[in-house]
């Protein structure tokens, strides 16, 4: 008859959220519980040789820097573990078995590092550990260096070999793929693991699923209290332990497990969430390492759509797509950013239509709603061609909209369309056209700057068409310039989640110096106060 462990680890995997800095009292307290509500194997934490010795952490440099944690403490009923990420810790650093308290040393690899790290392996398991052999990202194995990676591992004979989904990649139907191969050809002796991660909300269906379908073999299940873990989290302990209990006839004392939760880990979460969210999602749709999505994401000009298509680009050779780069990610950006077109026959209509015309180019800050009149009064005695940048109002009689941004696009795209007067849209060509009719689509690449700080900015690329059609000249309003306040930069309408707080001063700096450049060109003045002009 087969066992079934439940192995914590969140004093391991969720110290990812907080620095480990859970506090000397907090650590004591999580594992204290986790050992009286019987959870079979607790993780203590990390160790890693780069980190100093801190009492309030769960990292440790070495196996002698983790007693203090026991200090006060009845010996535990659990299996104590701790990690090492393979090259983070030198063999000397793990004293002998009968010198700590901790009884299984877990060792995680990536597939190019693993026979140096199976070596590593051999000499944990010489030192007396029990020893668990953790491959990391085994969607990045196929199935004959699975098999071969086993064969290897067989002749070390660890007490658990886990089978890790890193960014959460898995669905059932591929993780009993992976259970299989290893059921199959693992030692009869050693046992399974299974640690999940939650990108697409499966991390417990995925535990049952394997505790369901392996049946023939002792099985180890990793969770974290809450989940709690870095970027989407993991499969929560509580929720295992309680399927196990109800299912398989085990008695984890689910107060204990709940207390901690209450005790210790919900003050963590206040401090900082972790949990399924869209970034998490879109990174384990395209397979790739978090940090691409979030790095794409904090741009603030791409739609989720254009997103994934940048992310379709990053190489999978070398496990690329899983190691963030990010002088990668910003070139393919950049690449997408200045895709080519054709737009000479637009420019040809536009000129028709614009140039020698007087216009004023209508933006979101605070002034063209405290000083309607002033604009108001410029548009009855000048008649310009009235155009927005990268939003819409019904304040003012617009005549085109100009859009540089997907983002923006997106927000005010039923304006655009189901407004009360038609206004016409110009759009760079880094926005992906919906179903309804873009206007005229006007070449990015020919519009932006070099100016890192004002690359794709909105109003510079606006101008240089401008300067480009033979306009003659542009009057600003609503251009107040960046604020720290975002309550000083735009009227209240304008969606301030897609404000962007870095490099402030830089960009102010740097349009100044654009508007100053341009004036050899056209006129441009300003309505409204700017830190511009």
């Amino acid at each position: 008859m087969r066992n079934l462990y439940l192995l914590d680890c969140t004093l391991r995997d969720g110290g990812y959220v907080n620095d480990w800095e859970y506090g000397a009292g907090s650590i004591k307290s999580i594992f204290s519980r986790l050992d009286s509500a019987g959870v079979d194997a607790i993780e203590v934490g990390f160790l890693d040789e780069r980190r100093q010795y801190d009492p309030n952490r769960s990292i440790f440099p070495d196996t002698k820097s983790v007693e203090p944690v026991f200090n006060g403490m009845q010996k535990p009923r659990a299996l104590v573990c701790a990690m090492i990420d393979y090259g983070t810790c030198k063999i000397e650093n793990i004293a002998p078995k009968c010198e700590s308290h901790i009884d299984g040393i877990r060792v995680i690899f990536k597939k190019h590092l693993q026979d140096k790290a199976l070596e590593f392996c051999k000499q944990i398991k010489e030192k007396g550990y029990k020893l668990f052999v953790n491959p990391v990202s085994v969607t990045t194995f196929s199935d004959e260096e699975m098999i071969t990676l086993i064969e290897k591992i067989n002749k070390i004979d660890p007490y658990v070999v886990t089978i890790v989904d890193t960014y959460g990649l898995m669905h059932s139907e591929k993780l009993l793929h992976y259970c299989n191969i290893m059921n199959e050809h693992l030692n009869k002796n050693i046992i399974l693991g299974y640690h999940a991660h939650n990108n697409f909300q499966l991390a417990y269906s995925n535990t049952i699923a394997v505790m369901e379908n392996i049946k023939d073999r002792d099985l180890s299940i990793d969770g974290t209290l809450f989940g709690m873990g870095k970027s989407a989290g993991n499969a929560c302990t509580e929720l295992i332990a309680m399927y196990m209990n109800e299912r398989f006839g085990k008695q984890y004392d689910i107060n204990q497990i709940q207390e901690a939760i209450d005790i210790d880990i919900t003050k963590e979460f206040a401090k900082k969430e972790w949990g399924y969210r869209p970034l998490f999602y879109v990174s384990a749709l395209n397979e790739c390492h978090p940090n691409y999505v979030t790095y794409l994401m904090e741009k603030k000009t791409l739609s989720i759509k254009q997103i994934n298509e940048i992310l379709s680009e990053i190489p999978t050779e070398n496990d690329k797509n899983l190691l963030f780069d990010k002088e990668l990610c910003e070139k393919l950006y950049q690449e997408f950013q200045n895709k080519q077109i054709d737009d000479s026959e637009t420019v040809a209509s536009l000129k028709k239509e614009l140039e020698n015309k007087d216009i004023l180019l209508i933006g979101p800050g605070k002034t063209i709603k405290e000083l309607k009149t002033r604009v108001d009064e410029y548009i009855l005695e000048k008649k310009p061609v009235v155009i927005s940048v990268n939003f819409l109002t019904e304040d003012y009689p617009i005549d085109y909209v100009f859009m540089g941004n997907s983002k923006r696009y997106s927000q005010f795209f039923s304006k655009i369309y189901a407004g009360l007067r038609k206004v016409q849209l110009i759009c760079t060509s880094n926005i992906t056209e919906a179903k309804e009719k873009v206007d005229y689509v006007v070449n990015f690449a020919s519009l932006r700057e070099q100016n890192e700080a004002i690359y794709d900015n909105p109003l510079v690329l606006v101008c240089n068409l401008a300067k480009n059609l033979g306009v003659k000249s542009i009057s600003l309003a609503g251009f107040d310039g960046y604020s720290d306040n975002i309550a000083d930069c735009y009227y209240s309408e304008y969606t301030k989640l897609l404000y962007d707080k870095s490099n402030i001063s830089k960009r102010n700096e740097a349009l100044k110096e654009f508007i100053t450049s341009i004036k050899e060109k056209v006129c441009i003045r300003t309505i409204t106060p700017s830190k511009y002009l």
